[in-house]
C-alpha cells in the first residue's frame, strides 16, 4: 500500500496516526516533518523466530537526529524499554531509549529489531539537538503496530527444559543483565511464547530440541535428557528443587547443557520421593523446609560465586548517583544557541565590563524572578553588586563573616545609604536603576576593604515574606569563584592564612618525628576544620608535602613505633569524626587520609618492633645492614621501610641480584644518599646465604602486612585484613594483635573481597574491574552512616579506588593496536572508570575539578612551600601532581588509546602533518623541544620530542620535528617549521611513535603526504653539508638590521608613526641601570647565556622619565584613550611595569637564538612598544590566506578560540577550532577539528602594549611572535566548556562566524596583493583586525 506524502500532516487512510503493517516488508507510512523533510517508515514482519523489523528514514535531515522511543505492552500507555536494542542507544530517565539516527548522505536511518513477542507497538518522536527541535505527529508520538504474530493454540505445551533453554538464550542475548523476580517470570513466560509461535509456524517439538541443543540433524537426535516419568511432577515443584540444587552448588554459572543435567537431576531427586511413597503434598512441604536430599558434584561444593568469567553485578542507575549532590543554585552558564539575554544577565555583563576583576558570581532563582550577587575588587575594596528583577520593593538583611556562614554585624563604615542598623545584621533597601530605565531592576552595592571579612551571609524581605535559597541563608564568598584560577597566593591569598602561619612555626618540631607531626597536625584539626575547604587545604598541603619526602621525617629525635601508630589512630580517628559531621568536606578529608597511615593503638606498632627481631634470629641475619635497619626500625619507623622491605622481597626473589635491589629503591625514590641521611644510617647492601632464601621470602612477606598496616592506609591488603579481622598470636616477648571484624558489612562481602585479592594482579582486568566496582557499590551505603570503624571502611574504599586506578592502568597495555576489539575493550574500560569515578566524586567534569583543585590547593602549597623551604619544582606542580595522581589521569590515557582506533576508522592516519617537508637525518629523542632550542646540531638531525609547546625556537640543523603534542597549525613554532623548511608533525599513534624513539641514532628517510609520514631506514652516512630536504632551498636571503638612533620623543600618535621611528629607545637616563646592562651584555656575548634572565630582571629597575610620562599621556588622550594615572599612581605604576616587561622581552631565550641562528646583530634589534586598547574577545582568531599545510593559495585556514588570542598562538595545552574555506565560495567553511583547549583568556575593559621592534616581518626571517605582548591587567583564566558552546552546537551560529572571518581574510589580502597572517577578534558578532603581516 503506497500513501501520497504530506505537507503538515500525516497521510494516511487511517483517521488516528496508527501505521498499519502487513506481514510483510511493505512502506507503512510518510510524513512530512517540515519543508523537503521526510519522515518514512517500513516495517519487515517475521518470517522466523519472533523478531520484527522498524526501518525508519529521515530524508534532507541534519547530522543530530536522535529517535526518542519506548515499546507498548497490552495497550497501555506507559512505555516499556526493549532489552534488545541498535547500538549507542542511551536509556534516558528509565522512562524512554534514545537512539541516534545514522547518517548516509543527505539522509539519516535507522534499524530496530523488537525480539520480545510482548511488545505490540513501538511509540516514537523525533529530536534534532542541533537545532534543539522536537518532530511530533500533530503534537502527539508517533505510533507504529507491529504484524500481528500467528494465533497460538493454548492447547500447545512445551517441555520446560526448552523453554528454560530459551529464557537462557534471551538473558544472554540482552547481555547476561540481573533481572528482579518480576522480570525474571516476564522473561520465562515470553521465552514460552517464542517456542509456542514457532510450533503455530510448523515446528516440532524435536525441531526446536535438536535446535536449542545444536543437534541439526534431526534424524539421528538422541534421546532427549529429560525423560517423560510415570508419574508426572509439577514443573513448579521441579524449579524449586532446581533452584535449591543450584543455590547449594554455590550458584555457579551453568552452560545449557549443564542446565539440563540439573534439571534433570532435580527430577531424579523428587522421583526417588515418590517411590518411597510420598505424595506431591508432602513434597512441597518438604521442599519448603529444605528436607529433600540432594546430590551434587563435589567439585561443586568448592565453586565460587565470583569467577574470573563473571561476577554478579547489581543494577544500578549511574545517573542517579551523578545527580545526587546537584546544586541547588543556577551558576551563570554559556547558553546552548544565541539567545536574548534575561534583564539580569545584562545589567550583569555590563557590571563586569565597568568593573573588575570578578571574584565571584552566582544568579539564583527566586520563582520566576532572578537575583544576582556579584563580587568584584576593582581598587582595592571588595564590592558586592546585587541586582534582582522583582517588581515589589526589596530589602537586604544582611551581615558580613569572618568564618564561613557566621553573621557579624558590619561596621559603620560600610553601611549603604538609608540602612538600618540592626542586631548582629543590617536592613538596606534596594533602590531602582533611575539611571539606566532599560534594565527595570533594583540594585545595591556594598563596599567592604577590611579584608579579614571573607563573606556575606543575607535573606531578602519582600511583601512581608522572607526570601531564602531553598530555606537556607544566601552566602556570597567573597573569594576567587570556582570558574576562576586564583593568582598570586606567595602572600596568603586565597588560603587559611592563619592557620597556615601556625603549621610554619611548628614544622621545626614536627620535623623531630612522625609521632610529633601527627599529634602536632591533630591538634590543629579544630582550627581547620572551623577555618572550612582553606584550613583543610591546608592540612592537606603540608601532609602531602610530608607524604613526598619535601619535609624532613626524623631529626634527633627516638621514637618508638608503637607511639608512631597511636598518634597517627589520633589524628585518623579525628579526621574520620569531622568526615560524619561535615559531610561537604568528605573529598578533602579522603584525600587527607590516603596520605596519613592507617596507624593503630599501641599493639600494632609494636609489631613492628618486635617481629623485625624475631626475623633476624630465625634467619641468622643479625648483622650488616639488616642490623642497620633493624636500628632504624626500632627508633624511627617510616612510610621508606615499606619500600625497603619490598627491595629485599625483590632482590631475594631475583636470585640475590643487588642491581634489582637498587633498582626497586630508587624507582620509589630511595637513593644511597637518603639511606645515609637517617638518624640510623643504613650503610651496607644485603649480603643473605642462598640456604636463608625460603624463610627471609615467608618471614618479609608477613612483615609486610605489618609494615603496611600502620604506614600504608590505601594497601589494599592491609585494607581488607582491618576490616575483615584478623588475630596474630603472640611468642615470647612479642605481643599479639587481635582486629575484630566489622559487623556491618554486606552479606557476601567477604568472599567479594577475597575473589579481588586472588585476582589483583591478573593481566586481563575486566573481572578483576567488575569485583572491585561491585564491592565498592556494596561499599558505598555504609560511608555514609555513622560507624565507630567507619575510618577502616574509609581506607577500604580509598585501597578500592587506587586498584581500580592501578588495574585501568594495567590494561592499557592490551590497547595499543588499532583494531574494533581493541575499541570495543576501550569503551568497556572507561564505563568502568566512570563509574568508579561517581563512586568517589559524582562531579564528572574533571576540567572544572582540576581547576577546584588549583583554586583551592595551590595557594596554600605555594604559601606553605615558601615558609617551609619546600623545593620551587614541588610547589610548582603541587596541583598537577594530585590531578595526575587522580582519576583526570587515568581517563586521560584511555581517551589517547582511542584516537588512533578512531582515525582509523575515519581513515585519517596515524599523523598531522604542519609542515609537509620531505627530509633526511639522524634520529635524536628529547623530552621537550625547549630543552633544545639553543642547540646546533652538526649533523642533521630528525628530532623525536615528547613535548613542544608553541613558543620554541626550531634548533640549528634540524631537519625535522616529530612529536605526539599538538601544537596549533598557527602556533609560532609552526609557522616557524614552515619558514625553515622543516618537516613538522604530529603523530597520534603511541605504537609508531614508541618505534621511531627506538630508532634512536639511525638515519631515516622522511616522506610526509597530507594524512601521514613513511619513513624508512636508509644506508650509508651523512654530513652536515649534504642535502637533507628534496625541496630545494634557494640561498637564504641576507638580512640585516640597522641600528635606529633615539629621535628625542618618546611617544608618538598612529599618524606620526614612521619606520625609522620603531625600536628608537637606545637612549637611557637610568644611568646605574645601564652600567649593569652593559656588563650583563658583555658577559652574554662571552657565551653566558644565563645573563638572559639577569638583564630580564634587570630592565624591569628601569625608572620612567618625567619627559617620557607626560609625553605618553599626552599622545594617549589626544588619541581618545584613558590615561592609567587618572585611576591612580598604582594603576600608572601597572602600565610602567607592563611597558618594561615588553621591552625586557628582547632578551628572552627563544628571541635571542633565534636572531642568532640567522646571524642577526642583537644589539642593533631595536623595540617600540605600540599601546592599544583591549577588546574583550567572545572569540579570537588567526587568519592565514594561503593554508600553510597544502600551500593551497585558493584556499584560506584559520584557527579559532574562545577569549584572547594568546591560548593559541601561545604555549596553552589543547588544540583550537580549524576551518579552511574556498576563496570562491566564502559562505562554505569546512571544520577540520574541533577545539580541547581547557582554559580561556579574558580580561576587563584594559590596555595592552606590544612589541614591534626592527626584527619582526622581516623578509626570510619569521621573528614574528618571539617577543611579548602585555596587558596593563592580567587575564583572568577561566576553564571554557566547548560542549555548550554556540560555536559548536549551533550550526548557523557557526557557519556565520567562521565566513565572517574568512570574508575579513580575503579581504584584506586583496587590499594588501599578497597572502596575509592576520590576527583578530570577535566580539558580539562582529570582527575586530588586530594586526595584520605578510605571510611567510
Amino acid at each position: 500500500m503506497k500513501l501520497p506524502t504530506g505537507t503538515h500532516r500525516v497521510v494516511s487512510a487511517f483517521p488516528r496516526a496508527v501505521l498499519a503493517t502487513n506481514p510483510v516488508s511493505e512502506l507503512a507510512g510518510k510524513f512530512n516533518l517540515e519543508g523537503n523533510t521526510e519522515l518514512q517508515v517500513d516495517i519487515i514482519a517475521p518470517t522466523q523466530g519472533s523478531i520484527s523489523q522498524v526501518d525508519i528514514q529521515v530524508t534532507n535531515s541534519s547530522d543530530t537526529l536522535i529517535l526518542h522511543w519506548g515499546g507498548i505492552q497490552n495497550r497501555k500507555e506507559k512505555w516499556v524499554l526493549p532489552t534488545h536494542h541498535p547500538d549507542g542507544t542511551k536509556v534516558y530517565k528509565n522512562r524512554a531509549l534514545r537512539t541516534p539516527f545514522l547518517k548516509s548522505g543527505s539522509n539519516s536511518f535507522l534499524k530496530i529489531e523488537i525480539v520480545d513477542p510482548a511488545i505490540q507497538a513501538i511509540e516514537f518522536l523525533i529530536f534534532d539537538e542541533s537545532q534543539n527541535k522536537w518532530f511530533k505527529n500533530n503534537g502527539e508520538n508517533f505510533h507504529v503496530k507491529l504484524p500481528l504474530k500467528e494465533k497460538l493454540n493454548p492447547n500447545v505445551s512445551v517441555p520446560e527444559d526448552l523453554v528454560q533453554i530459551q529464557a537462557y538464550l534471551r538473558w544472554e542475548r540482552t547481555g547476561k543483565q540481573m533481572y528482579t523476580p518480576e522480570k525474571e517470570k516476564e522473561e520465562y513466560e515470553a521465552a514460552r511464547i517464542e517456542l509456542k509461535e514457532e510450533i503455530a509456524r510448523g515446528s516440532s517439538i524435536q525441531d526446536l530440541r535438536a535446535r536449542l541443543t545444536n543437534k541439526n540433524d534431526t534424524n539421528e537426535s538422541k534421546e532427549p535428557l529429560l525423560l517423560e516419568s510415570k508419574n508426572k511432577i509439577p514443573v513448579d515443584l521441579l524449579q524449586i528443587q532446581a533452584y535449591i540444587r543450584w543455590e547449594r552448588a554455590g550458584k555457579p554459572n551453568y552452560s545449557p547443557d549443564q542446565q539440563l543435567i540439573e534439571f534433570e537431576e532435580a527430577r531424579k531427586d523428587l522421583q526417588i520421593e515418590l517411590e518411597k511413597g510420598t505424595s506431591l503434598d508432602e513434597i512441597q512441604k518438604k521442599l519448603t523446609k529444605g528436607e529433600i536430599k540432594t546430590k551434587f558434584a563435589k567439585q561443586l561444593e568448592k565453586k565460587r560465586y565470583f569467577t574470573v568469567e563473571r561476577i554478579q553485578r547489581k543494577k544500578r542507575d549511574l545517573m542517579q548517583l551523578l545527580n545526587k549532590n546537584a546544586s541547588g543554585s543556577v551558576e551563570e552558564n554559556v547558553s546552548i544557541k544565541p539567545q536574548t539575554l534575561s534583564t539580569i544577565k545584562l545589567f550583569a555583563k555590563a557590571k563586569e565590563e565597568k568593573n573588575g576583576p570578578i571574584l565571584n558570581k552566582k544568579i539564583y532563582r527566586i520563582a520566576d524572578k532572578e537575583l544576582l550577587v556579584l563580587v568584584t575588587k576593582p581598587v582595592g575594596k571588595t564590592t558586592v553588586h546585587l541586582a534582582t528583577d522583582i517588581e515589589e520593593p526589596v530589602t537586604l538583611h544582611w551581615a558580613l563573616s569572618k568564618k564561613s556562614g557566621e553573621w557579624l554585624a558590619p561596621p559603620a563604615s560600610v553601611f549603604p545609604p538609608g540602612s538600618i542598623s540592626m542586631e548582629k545584621a543590617i536592613e538596606t533597601q534596594f533602590s531602582r536603576s533611575s539611571n539606566d530605565p532599560a534594565y527595570r531592576v533594583q540594585t545595591l552595592e556594598i563596599e567592604v576593604e577590611d579584608e579579614s571579612f571573607v563573606g556575606m551571609p543575607f535573606v531578602l524581605l519582600c511583601g512581608g515574606n522572607w526570601l531564602k535559597n531553598n530555606d537556607s541563608d544566601f552566602y556570597v564568598e567573597f573569594g576567587i569563584g570556582s570558574k576562576q584560577v586564583q593568582k598570586d597566593a606567595g602572600d596568603g591569598k586565597g588560603t587559611a592564612k592563619a592557620l597556615l602561619d601556625k603549621i610554619a612555626e611548628m614544622e621545626s618540631e614536627a620535623q623531630k618525628s612522625f609521632m610529633h607531626r601527627f599529634n602536632i597536625a591533630a591538634d590543629l584539626m579544630e582550627e581547620a576544620k572551623n577555618a572550612g575547604e582553606l584550613g583543610l587545604a591546608g592540612i592537606l598541603v603540608w601532609m602531602r608535602f610530608m607524604a613526598t619526602r619535601q619535609l624532613i621525617w626524623n631529626k634527633n629525635y627516638n621514637v618508638k613505633p608503637r607511639e608512631i601508630s597511636k598518634a597517627q589512630d589520633r589524628l585518623t580517628d579525628l579526621l574520620q569524626n569531622v568526615y560524619k559531621s561535615h559531610p561537604q568536606y568528605r573529598e578533602l578529608l579522603r584525600m587527607i587520609m590516603s596520605t596519613v597511615g592507617r596507624g593503630g593503638e599501641g599493639d600494632v606498632g609494636q609489631r613492628i618492633r618486635d617481629e623485625i627481631l624475631v626475623i633476624q634470629r630465625k634467619n641468622e641475619c643479625k648483622g650488616g645492614m639488616m642490623e642497620e635497619w633493624h636500628q632504624k626500625l626500632h627508633n624511627n619507623t617510616s612510610p621508606d621501610d615499606v619500600v625497603i622491605c619490598q627491595a629485599l622481597i625483590d632482590y631475594i626473589k631475583c636470585d640475590f641480584d643487588i642491581s634489582v635491589y637498587w633498582k626497586t629503591l630508587n624507582e620509589n625514590g630511595i637513593t644511597k644518599e637518603r639511606l645515609l641521611s637517617y638518624d640510623r644510617a643504613i650503610h651496607s647492601e644485603p649480603n643473605f646465604r642462598r640456604d636463608q632464601r625460603d624463610g627471609l621470602l615467608r618471614d618479609l612477606g608477613n612483615y609486610m602486612r605489618t609494615l603496611k598496616a600502620v604506614h600504608s592506609g590505601a594497601d589494599l591488603e592491609s585494607a581488607v585484613s582491618n576490616c575483615m579481622g584478623y588475630k596474630s598470636e603472640g611468642k615470647g616477648f612479642m605481643v599479639g594483635v587481635k582486629i575484630n571484624p566489622i559487623s556491618v558489612l554486606p552479606s557476601g562481602f567477604p568472599e567479594l573481597l577475597q575473589f579481588v585479592l586472588e585476582h589483583v594482579e591478573d593481566k586481563n582486568v575486566e573481572a578483576l574491574l567488575e569485583g572491585l566496582l561491585e564491592a565498592r557499590e556494596e561499599l558505598r551505603p555504609l560511608l555514609f552512616k555513622s560507624n565507630d570503624r567507619l575510618r577502616d571502611l574509609l581506607f577500604l574504599d580509598i585501597a578500592l579506588d587506587s586498584t581500580v586506578r592501578t588495574a585501568i592502568e594495567r590494561g592499557y597495555e592490551e590497547l595499543n593496536s588499532a583494531k574494533p576489539e581493541a575499541c570495543q575493550k576501550v569503551e568497556i574500560i572507561i564505563g568502568h572508570y566512570m563509574q568508579n569515578q561517581s563512586l568517589t566524586e559524582p562531579d564528572l567534569q574533571l576540567t572544572s575539578k582540576a581547576e577546584w583543585y588549583h583554586h583551592l590547593l595551590q595557594p596554600s602549597a605555594e604559601c606553605l612551600g615558601a615558609w617551609l623551604g619546600v623545593e620551587q619544582w614541588a610547589v610548582t606542580i603541587f596541583t598537577e601532581e594530585i590531578i595526575r595522581a587522580g582519576s583526570a589521569a587515568s581517563l586521560s590515557s584511555l581517551l589517547n588509546r582511542l584516537d588512533p582506533i578512531l582515525r582509523k576508522t575515519a581513515n585519517l592516519g596515524s599523523w598531522q602533518v604542519i609542515s609537509p617537508v620531505e627530509a633526511v637525518g639522524y634520529v635524536v629523542v628529547v623530552d621537550e623541544l625547549l630543552a633544545v632550542q639553543n642547540k646546533s646540531y652538526e649533523q642533521p638531525t630528525i628530532l623525536v620530542a615528547k613535548a613542544v609547546k608553541g613558543e620554541e625556537e626550531i634548533p640549528d640543523g634540524t631537519v625535522a620535528v616529530l612529536t605526539p603534542d599538538m601544537p596549533d597549525v598557527l602556533s609560532h613554532v609552526s609557522v616557524r617549521a614552515r619558514n625553515s623548511k622543516v618537516c613538522f608533525a604530529t603523530c597520534f599513534d603511541p605504537n609508531i611513535l614508541a618505534d621511531l624513539q627506538a630508532k634512536e641514532g639511525k638515519h631515516l628517510h622522511l616522506k610526509p603526504t597530507s594524512a601521514d609520514i613513511v619513513y624508512s631506514e636508509v644506508e650509508g652516512s651523512l654530513t652536515s653539508g649534504s642535502s637533507t630536504n628534496s625541496i630545494e632551498v634557494g640561498p637564504s636571503p641576507s638580512i640585516t638590521l640597522v641600528r635606529k638612533q633615539f629621535g628625542g620623543r618618546y611617544a608618538i600618535s598612529s599618524d606620526e608613526f614612521t619606520s625609522e621611528m620603531v625600536g628608537a629607545k637606545s637612549h637611557d637616563s637610568n644611568q646605574g641601570v645601564a652600567e649593569k646592562l652593559q656588563f650583563l651584555k658583555k658577559n652574554l656575548g662571552q657565551g653566558d647565556f644565563g645573563a638572559l634572565r639577569e638583564i630580564r630582571k634587570t630592565v624591569l629597575e628601569l625608572a620612567a622619565p618625567p619627559q617620557l610620562v607626560q609625553e605618553l599621556k599626552n599622545k594617549m588622550q589626544s588619541s581618545g584613550m584613558r590615561w592609567p594615572g587618572d585611576e591612580g599612581q598604582q594603576r600608572w605604576e601597572q602600565a610602567w611595569m607592563a611597558i618594561k616587561k615588553v621591552w625586557a622581552s628582547k632578551w628572552n631565550e627563544r628571541a635571542f637564538f633565534s636572531t642568532r641562528k640567522v646571524k642577526l646583530d642583537h644589539d642593533y634589534l631595536c623595540m617600540a612598544v605600540l599601546v592599544q586598547e583591549i577588546i574583550n574577545a567572545d572569540y579570537a582568531f588567526v587568519i592565514h590566506t594561503i593554508n600553510p599545510s597544502s600551500g593551497d593559495s585558493s584556499e584560506i585556514y584559520a584557527e579559532v578560540v574562545k577569549g584572547l588570542g594568546e591560548t593559541l598562538v601561545g604555549a596553552y595545552p589543547g588544540r583550537a577550532l580549524s576551518f579552511v574555506c574556498k576563496k570562491n565560495n566564502l559562505n562554505s567553511p569546512q571544520v577540520l577539528g574541533y577545539p580541547s583547549k581547557p582554559i580561556g583568556l579574558f580580561i576587563r575593559r584594559s590596555i595592552i602594549f606590544r612589541s614591534d621592534s626592527n626584527g619582526e616581518d622581516l623578509e626570510g626571517y619569521a621573528g614574528a611572535g618571539l617577543y611579548d605582548s602585555v596587558p596593563m591587567d592580567e587575564e583572568d583564566k577561566v576553564v571554557v566548556d566547548y560542549s555548550s558552546d554556540p560555536l559548536i552546537i549551533d550550526l548557523n551560529f557557526r557557519q556565520s562566524i567562521l565566513s565572517s572571518i574568512a570574508r575579513a581574510g580575503n579581504a584584506i589580502e586583496e587590499l594588501y596583493g599578497s597572502p596575509q597572517d592576520i590576527e583578530g577578534v570577535v566580539r558580539d558578532g562582529k570582527i575586530y583586525v588586530v594586526q595584520t603581516r605578510p605571510q611567510m
